[in-house]
């Protein structure tokens, strides 16, 4: 249940949306798995498995689940068969069949193949925290972020939502922390970063496990190269890696919270321990975060 990745956004003013009302605003596009010739089908899912339970709440914070399911049937399979039927069409009317018959041979394979694909299912979380306006999800392209922001438009209707903008770019920020070799606040720089040159024909520099010396990478910004990523450690708490898109990959809840979640939970609930210290902690990284990037752009 620990998330791994962060896209972040801010909720605007506007939202107002109770447990009670989203609860009953997913369940009128609750997931049901695909009919026999569709390739994907989403909806909202129950995010601890209890089936009465579409939004989990605890102390005002909440947390949702999107599950996707998808036939696996590449196009090359499909046409694979397609041109074997072809063939035989072919040798059956003494001619080679024309582009639209070709293109019923080819669906016609595809409504027979679909219901014998395999599945593949996924689920997407989102931790929503009005209080602090917060609004992540648990995704680490923004491809897969889109998606459930798309499906939550579309159960709500309407979605005051924007994505989390900072005064300072963290590009800049993070060159201006390696080139000083520290990072404000409770951040401290781990050993992994990646340094590029502008534009599309730039190289590129990356450091895995590798201790960032102050000296060799100010050689490298010295000649324009900038900081794409950068890994970071929060307060001795969560450490992760920042992009320059302000996305939070490879986030990792270190081992003093999950001993307190452990010990939380200890003969109880853990999911409800290990939501309570995520929650937290998160509201407390972002708030920092953002103060570091020179607050929040409005």
């Amino acid at each position: 249940m620990w998330f791994r990745n962060l896209q972040v956004f801010r909720l605007a003013s506007g939202w107002s949306a109770t447990p009670e009302s989203l609860a009953e605003s997913l369940a009128r596009t609750g997931f049901k798995p695909c009919s026999a010739l569709q390739r994907q089908a989403q909806g909202w899912v129950p995010p601890r498995g209890n089936p009465d339970e579409l939004v989990y709440v605890q102390a005002q914070q909440m947390m949702l689940a999107l599950g996707v399911e998808q036939k696996i049937l590449p196009t090359s399979v499909i046409r694979q068969y397609a041109q074997e039927r072809a063939r035989e069409i072919e040798d059956a009317q003494g001619f080679k069949p024309g582009r639209a018959q070709q293109r019923e041979i080819y669906d016609g394979v595809e409504a027979e193949l679909l219901p014998r694909a395999f599945v593949k299912r996924r689920l997407t979380y989102v931790w929503i925290d009005p209080v602090g306006g917060w609004l992540v999800v648990d995704a680490a392209s923004s491809g897969k972020a889109d998606e459930v922001i798309e499906q939550l438009k579309e159960t709500l209707g309407e979605l005051p939502l924007k994505l989390l903008k900072t005064l300072q770019a963290p590009g800049t920020a993070m060159t201006t922390w390696l080139s000083l070799g520290e990072a404000p606040g409770a951040f401290s720089i781990d050993q992994d970063c990646e340094l590029r040159a502008p534009g599309d024909a730039g190289g590129s520099v990356r450091y895995t496990r590798h201790p960032l010396e102050t000296a060799e990478l100010n050689q490298h910004i010295g000649r324009g190269k900038v900081a794409g990523k950068l890994a970071l450690t929060w307060n001795d708490r969560i450490s992760f890696v920042l992009t320059e898109q302000l996305q939070i990959k490879r986030l990792a809840f270190l081992d003093v919270l999950k001993e307190q979640a452990e010990q939380a939970g200890e003969g109880g609930d853990m999911f409800e321990a290990d939501f309570a210290i995520m929650a937290g902690e998160l509201r407390g990284l972002l708030t920092a975060l953002t103060e570091a990037l020179g607050g929040e752009a409005e």
